[in-house]
């Protein structure tokens, strides 16, 4: 199951001439000028063959849905998972532990200052 957050597309809106050089900044996180300084270097380095393949990927390619992210941080997190899944499946874990142990103080807080509520759960064992 391929998630459309997690799929190439072309990126019509910040598009030069199909979109492809934008879709892959967007995939990849990296500044879209970049990727189009390497698509441009490539063509000089390997001739035809690059604009081929650039315009195969653009007749490939889905457009991009309109509204795919919410906003700008949504943006970075899905860039963040198709970079490198494992490691944001860890920060994932990691801000739940904490979110975990921060709920676990408050609810000794809340029980050790209120000794009716400590007798009733006391009673309740």
């Amino acid at each position: 199951m391929n998630s459309p957050r997690t799929t190439l597309y072309r990126d019509k809106y910040n598009a030069r001439i199909m979109g492809v050089c934008s879709g892959i900044a967007d995939y990849t996180g990296v500044n879209v000028f970049w990727v189009r300084f390497a698509a441009v270097a490539s063509i000089f380095i390997t001739g035809g063959p690059s604009i081929i393949a650039y315009f195969i990927a653009g007749f490939i390619l889905n457009k991009k849905p309109p509204h795919l992210y919410r906003d700008a941080s949504e943006q970075k997190y899905w860039q963040g998972v198709r970079q490198n899944p494992k490691r944001t499946a860890k920060e994932i874990r990691a801000n739940f532990r904490d979110i975990d142990r921060r709920l676990a103080a408050v609810e000794t807080h809340y029980v050790s200052s209120n000794p009716r509520l400590t007798a009733e759960i006391e009673r309740l064992r």
